[in-house]
């Protein structure tokens, strides 16, 4: 998967930045973890930092030279590699962390028991593809990307991979500045934006017509008010479920 993000990660440093309440759900999920390793860590959103007593040691490993080539000066070390072949030792740090990455990788059965491997603590950000599926941008829009996500890795298996885990929701705040799909539920006109979708990986793994159709509909709906109309109730919500899981496995 190192080639999509070869091709959508070009402004990711921007698009997807940490958003400060699902950063801190996580931190809470590494707990007292001292050394972390960030898979498929990207530009280097939501890696812990160095903070009195918090974690002392982190290392990122990102299969994209794209990605890497945006990570600021001071980021974690970054190593090139995949997830189901890590080069690190037997339990060489205390928690291995993976947000929104295991759906890209091509084998994450072998991927989850590396990460069991290198640590005793996973901590997992994914979704529910039942929840998500109901997304009203999937459900009205594009339904083509819950059929895509029949074959790849989502809460399910990965639920499945880990000894012990604990799930939690991750609702969506309404300005959540992390710009993945589900980001802009109750901004809807974001989807319309080009750029906003370069950077989005459910939009790139689709066929470029199947995406042109689907947002041109969104857009008819969005200057006839229809869509104003259908989720009026959406104005109201200071959060949203669109099943975005933490899964946490092993120690704790």
């Amino acid at each position: 998967m190192a080639e999509i993000y070869d091709e959508i990660g070009v402004d990711y440093a921007n698009l997807r930045q940490p958003d400060r309440r699902w950063a801190a759900r996580i931190g809470e999920a590494l707990g007292t973890a001292q050394r972390v390793l960030n898979v498929g860590a990207g530009a280097g959103s939501y890696e812990p930092t160095i903070s009195g007593e918090g974690v002392c040691e982190v290392v990122a490993l990102e299969p994209s030279s794209v990605m890497i080539a945006q990570r600021p000066a001071d980021a974690a070390p970054v190593v090139a590699g995949v997830a189901q072949a890590l080069p690190f030792a037997d339990s060489a740090f205390d928690a291995a962390l993976a947000v929104l990455t295991a759906h890209h990788w091509p084998e994450p059965g072998a991927g989850f028991a590396e990460l069991r491997r290198v640590a005793p603590r996973q901590v997992v950000v994914t979704w529910d593809r039942d929840v998500f599926a109901d997304f009203w941008l999937v459900r009205d829009y594009l339904p083509e990307i819950a059929e895509r996500e029949k074959d790849v890795a989502t809460a399910t298996e990965i639920v499945a991979s880990l000894e012990a885990p604990r799930v939690v929701a991750l609702p969506v705040p309404w300005d959540c500045v992390d710009g993945f799909l589900a980001a802009y539920w109750r901004r809807p006109r974001a989807y319309l934006d080009d750029r906003v979708r370069a950077a989005i990986s459910g939009f790139a793994l689709l066929e470029p017509d199947v995406v042109d159709r689907g947002i041109a509909a969104l857009g008819q709906d969005l200057t006839d008010g229809a869509w104003q109309a259908r989720y009026a109730e959406l104005a109201e919500l200071d959060e949203f479920d669109a099943g975005y899981r933490l899964i946490v496995g092993g120690a704790t």
